[in-house]
């Protein structure tokens, strides 16, 4: 018996309604589609203060955070950055309650040599009004900007070389971290691959450090990034954090949040469209009219800037591999849909937003992550997809980017991108005269600019689903030129979409569609008997 996330299309079924950016498409499926649905979010915490007292009082491998403070210390608590949740959090975010409650505890043993220090590793510098809303009024007054600011991993002279692995893996951290007797992280875990000692080792550290893991040949051996016993970026970070925990003094508190993304007047997105009531039909059809009408900047701003009403579902603290045990087994909790049998064509929609263009356009490279990368990577166990299968998205692949925070990219798709998209010869050639180019190391330092090498990474975290997938077809685009560029096909509807895939897809093909967002991530186990995938017919 299939899970109730998934949803086989009959005759009857209604159309089904995915993302293309930042508009909703309906398209009708083949019968005998599964339709993979988020599960229902966790029920929250009832009470969150009182879980992060209890977890802090009560930790994991640890003793108690009140227990390793005196009077005088140094202490350097370091938070995630707003690259999660997506879309950010109705305050009071978590952070801000976890930070409030730690801030106490500190001033109630005598620690006031605190600086709070966001760890962006190499993305943008967060914006004033976007640290108030994740810390709160009444810290953002208190620290900003002296005693909380943004990690900056191309201040050379505040970067402090920890170490390296057996692996010959260099460990360089932000110094104020390093020369602290105590560091707090406060995490809040969005996906799997987040957090552990992900949150030191790479958010406090700069490109030193990154190129360790950040680089194609570790990418093509995730599989897949979501879980982490399978992962040799995970495997990497994990040895770096290992050396930097063995040296320096790290309290780690993590938190979890439900899958509840869209408040109640946009539920029912997440809805199958066959349970919709009359009122959310009614609903669906007007939002689709508005999106369908209005400028693109107005509905960017439907979705983008009306906060996600996630509830938090753990609070776990003490030592970063125990603590971390725990949360995974939360993010799953609310994440795994169990499927049985790979597709040989895999359906999504992309939606209008990733970790990385959180206030900004999604741009042509994101895309290519959301597809390649994360997408493609929502699975434990086998890919959603056999080896050579096909993939199909909607989305209009705009050639646009946003000039303040996405300024290397820019160069990166319209410069390298037509020279090759060979990872391999990208990270040789290229990716170290980026990594100095002066203008953009002071759009980075100084604006609101990714690193230089961003573009590359996001390159490299394609590499995964570009190695294993055979063909990319993306429905809906607005121009040719950007699929040419990432190396897809393109289609003007699904029903020729699903034309193409199956000129190269064994007969009857398995055909799987992901309705997402809210997140969610499959539980693959592979058929016992699988079709093989038919070569691509001559010119």
């Amino acid at each position: 018996m299939s899970h109730p996330s998934v949803v086989t299309i009959d005759s009857r079924s209604a159309p089904r309604v995915l993302f293309s950016g930042d508009k909703l498409v309906e398209v009708d499926l083949p019968t005998g589609t599964r339709v993979i649905y988020p599960k229902p979010p966790l029920k929250p915490l009832k009470d969150v203060d009182a879980a992060i007292r209890y977890a802090i009082n009560h930790p994991y491998n640890s003793e108690p955070l009140y227990a390793k403070l005196r009077p005088g210390m140094k202490v350097t608590i370091a938070v995630d950055d707003i690259s999660l949740p997506l879309p950010p959090m109705r305050r009071p975010d978590i952070r801000e309650r976890v930070l409030t409650i730690v801030l106490d505890l500190l001033a109630d043993y005598g620690v006031d040599d605190i600086e709070i220090i966001i760890a962006t590793s190499v993305h943008r510098r967060m914006k004033d009004f976007e640290v108030r809303h994740m810390v709160g009024d009444k810290i953002f007054k208190a620290f900003w900007p002296k005693k909380l600011y943004n990690h900056d991993a191309e201040n050379l002279a505040n970067m402090k070389y920890l170490g390296t692995t057996d692996f010959g893996e260099e460990v360089e951290l932000n110094r104020r971290a390093v020369e602290s007797d105590l560091i707090i992280y406060v995490n809040l875990n969005l996906v799997p691959m987040d957090g552990g000692h992900k949150s030191v080792a790479v958010g406090l550290c700069g490109y030193r450090s990154l190129r360790a893991h950040h680089n194609p040949r570790v990418m093509r051996n995730c599989h897949s990034y979501m879980d982490p016993s399978s992962s040799e970026l995970n495997t990497s970070v994990v040895r770096m954090g290992r050396l930097t925990n063995k040296k320096l003094n790290v309290f780690t508190i993590e938190t979890t949040v439900n899958n509840r993304m869209f408040d109640t007047p946009l539920e029912f997105l997440a809805k199958n469209e066959d349970d919709l009531t009359r009122t959310e039909k009614n609903a669906l059809r007007a939002l689709r009219f508005s999106l369908d009408t209005l400028p693109q900047p107005a509905r960017q701003a439907i979705f983008q800037r009306v906060p996600s009403p996630f509830g938090v579902t753990g609070v776990f603290a003490g030592e970063t591999e125990a603590v971390h045990e725990h949360t995974l087994k939360r993010s799953y909790e609310q994440y795994l849909v169990p499927v049985v049998g790979q597709a040989d064509i895999l359906i999504t929609g992309i939606p209008y937003i990733s970790p990385y263009n959180v206030n900004s356009f999604l741009n042509p490279l994101l895309v290519q992550v959301m597809a390649n990368g994360y997408l493609f990577n929502l699975y434990k166990g086998v890919p959603m997809v056999k080896k050579g299968g096909t993939m199909i998205i909607l989305h209009p692949c705009t050639d646009l980017f946003d000039n303040d925070h996405h300024a290397p990219y820019i160069e990166f798709v319209h410069r390298l991108l037509p020279h090759t998209r060979d990872a391999m010869e990208l990270h040789k050639e290229w990716e170290p005269k980026f990594a100095k180019n002066p203008a953009y190391i002071e759009m980075y330092r100084y604006g609101n600019s990714y690193h230089p090498t961003h573009p590359f990474f996001m390159w490299y975290w394609g590499e995964a689903g570009r190695q294993h997938l055979g063909r990319m077809i993306v429905v809906g685009a607005d121009n040719e030129y950007i699929p040419q560029l990432l190396g897809w096909e393109t289609a003007r509807t699904m029903d020729e979409a699903l034309r193409m895939a199956k000129q190269t897809a064994p007969p009857d093909p398995n055909i799987m569609a992901l309705h997402c967002p809210p997140i969610f991530m499959t539980e693959m186990s592979a058929e016992r008997h699988r079709s093989p995938i038919a070569a691509l017919p001559s010119e």
